[in-house]
C-alpha cells in the first residue's frame, strides 16, 4: 500500500475553492462547500471529503449538476419549508435547509425542511452537527443518485446508500452524533480502499451470486459498474440483521424521496438531471424540558457509558461522534492524509482545467 502525504486543512480548503470557483460556483458557495468538504476529512470521513472532487468533475462534464445554480425556498409554513436545490451541489443547499429548520425550531420548537433537485451533499452528519452546536436535536436523511443497496432476499440493487444522521447536544460532553449509511458501508468507502489497494472486509460487497467480494477493484466494479451485485444492507445477510438495515434505508427513502418530491433512483426522465432529495428535522429541547434539562440528562447517559468497563483496557467505551472528534483534533495538528491515487486525480483535474495545483509539496 502506497504511503499517503499529509496536508494542512487550510491548504486543502484553498485547493478545493480554486477548483469550485473555476467551475463557476459563486464565491460564497464555493467557500462554504470547500469548508464542509475539508471538515469532513478532518473528521476522518475520507470517503466524502475532498476525494469527491474528481467524481464531481465527471458529473459536471456529464452535465449532471449546475455550478452556477443557487438553491431557493419554494414553499413554506411556520414549521416547514420546501427547497429547490436547482441542481447545484448539495453542500450549500443543505446548510440553507438546516439553518431554515433551526430557525423555525427556535421560534416554534421544531422545524422540518425537505429538499428536491439536489445533488451529493457530502456527509449527512455535517448538518446534524451544525444543528447540535446551536442546541438543537437534528435528524437528517437523504436519497442518493445510484441504486447500490441489494435488498434482503434480492439479486440486484434497488435502493441507494440512503444515509441517516442524528445529533443531540450535551452540556459538558461532546454532542452525540450518529452518521451512517444504511448499507453495511458507504459506497465511497469501497473507493477509498481501492485508492489504497486494500482488500475489502468480508460482507461489505456481494457479487451477482450473493457471494462476498473482498478484492477492492472487483468491489468497485460490482458497486459502480455491474447491474447485479452491490452493497449489503446494514447488518449484511438476513441472519445477521440485514433486514433491519433494509428497513432503515426505506425510512430514509420515504422521508427524502416521496415527501420531497424527489425521484426514486435519483434521476427524472426529462433531461436525465438528478433529483436527489434530503430531509432535515430540528427540535428545540427547551420546548420539552426547559433550559439545560435535556443536555444534563444526556450527559448522565454519556457519563454512564464512559464509565462502563471496556472489553479492552486500551479502548475505553465511546459514543457516536467521539471517534470523529478525536480524529478532528489529531488531523487539525498533524494534517490530512491523501493517498497518491487521489493526488494524481486532483493534479490531472487541475491540469485539464487550467487551475492552479497547490499540493505538490507536503505541509
Amino acid at each position: 500500500m502506497s504511503a499517503s502525504a499529509t496536508y494542512q486543512a487550510a491548504l486543502l480548503r484553498q485547493q478545493a475553492e480554486i477548483i469550485l470557483k473555476g467551475w463557476g460556483m459563486a464565491d460564497d458557495m464555493a467557500e462554504q462547500t470547500a469548508e464542509l468538504m475539508v471538515e469532513t476529512d478532518l473528521l476522518g470521513i475520507d470517503s466524502h471529503g475532498i476525494s469527491m472532487l474528481p467524481h464531481y468533475y465527471k458529473l459536471l462534464k456529464a452535465e449532471m449538476w449546475h455550478p452556477h445554480a443557487r438553491a431557493k425556498i419554494v414553499g413554506e409554513t411556520p414549521v416547514t419549508a420546501v427547497i429547490d436545490g436547482c441542481h447545484s451541489l448539495g453542500h450549500a443547499t443543505s446548510m440553507l435547509a438546516m439553518e431554515t429548520a433551526v430557525g423555525k425550531a427556535r421560534t416554534l420548537g421544531m422545524g422540518a425542511v425537505v429538499v428536491r433537485n439536489s445533488n451529493h451533499f457530502g456527509a449527512a452528519g455535517l448538518y446534524a452537527r451544525h444543528a447540535a452546536r446551536q442546541g438543537m436535536i437534528a435528524l437528517v436523511t437523504s436519497t442518493t443518485r445510484g441504486r447500490l443497496l441489494v435488498p434482503t432476499g434480492a439479486q440486484w440493487p434497488v435502493l441507494g446508500t440512503n444515509p441517516i444522521a442524528f445529533a443531540a447536544p450535551a452540556a459538558k460532553n461532546d454532542d452525540f452524533v450518529l452518521d451512517m449509511a444504511t448499507t453495511t458501508v458507504a459506497a465511497n468507502k469501497v473507493k477509498v480502499y481501492d485508492f489504497h489497494n486494500k482488500p475489502l472486509p468480508a460482507g461489505w460487497v456481494v457479487d451477482d451470486k450473493g457471494d462476498t467480494v473482498t478484492d477492492s477493484q472487483r468491489g468497485m466494479d460490482f458497486v459502480f459498474q455491474q447491474f447485479a451485485g452491490g452493497l449489503t444492507p446494514l447488518g449484511g445477510q438476513q441472519e445477521n440483521g440485514g433486514h433491519k438495515g433494509y428497513g432503515l434505508a426505506m425510512m430514509a427513502q420515504i422521508l427524502s424521496g416521496p415527501l420531497a418530491d424527489a425521484a426514486f433512483g435519483a434521476t427524472r426522465q426529462e433531461g436525465g438531471m438528478p433529483n436527489i432529495g434530503h430531509f432535515f428535522l430540528a427540535l428545540d429541547p427547551k420546548a420539552f424540558r426547559g433550559e439545560q434539562g435535556f443536555e444534563t440528562s444526556l450527559d448522565e447517559i454519556i457519563d454512564t457509558l464512559h464509565a462502563t468497563p471496556p472489553s479492552e483496557e486500551s479502548a475505553p467505551v465511546l459514543v457516536a461522534g467521539e471517534p470523529e472528534n478525536q480524529c478532528h483534533r489529531q488531523r487539525s495538528l498533524e494534517g490530512i492524509p491523501l493517498p497518491p491515487a487521489l493526488l494524481t486525480q486532483l493534479r490531472d483535474l487541475c491540469r485539464q482545467e487550467g487551475f492552479d495545483y497547490l499540493l505538490e509539496e507536503k505541509s
